[in-house]
């Protein structure tokens, strides 16, 4: 089994060091194994960044194929989903039993608490980053 999640794309643009690489889905999203940790089943098109150090050997147009790590995409996905679940479930049975809110307050506490947490996403969005890299080859 690869450890590695391999999409085809066209670059779009490269700048310096970022490779810009569109990518689309196709129907054989459906069946792949690791559609659920990708992100990419769910959209039609998606722009990636690639940085490399062979940024200069890509021109607009080439066809590609970009990969990132099985254990990489499983982080995304436990940052942006199974993250914002416990928080929401925290913030509510917080809000409920210890504080004593009233459920509408509770709910809008708790939103609020989901907010706050993507927020703090955003703002750390550049470390982030660093730990999700991608590769690239040519077709």
């Amino acid at each position: 089994m690869s450890q590695e999640i391999w999409h085809s794309g066209t670059v779009d643009r490269v700048e310096g060091r970022k490779v810009v690489v569109r990518i689309t889905s196709r129907s054989a999203c459906g069946s792949c194994a690791a559609r659920q940790a990708c992100g990419l089943a769910e959209a039609t098109e998606k722009l990636v960044e690639v940085w490399s150090d062979a940024a200069v050997d890509f021109q607009a147009g080439d066809a590609v194929q970009v990969g990132v790590k099985k254990r990489v995409g499983g982080k995304a996905v436990a940052l942006a989903y199974v993250g914002a679940l416990v928080v929401l479930l925290l913030a509510l049975v917080i809000s409920i039993e210890v504080l004593g809110l009233d459920e509408g307050v509770a709910v809008g506490v708790t939103l609020a608490a989901v907010a706050l947490y993507y927020a703090l996403l955003w703002l750390l969005r550049k470390r982030i980053d660093n730990t999700i890299q991608f590769s690239i080859t040519k077709n």
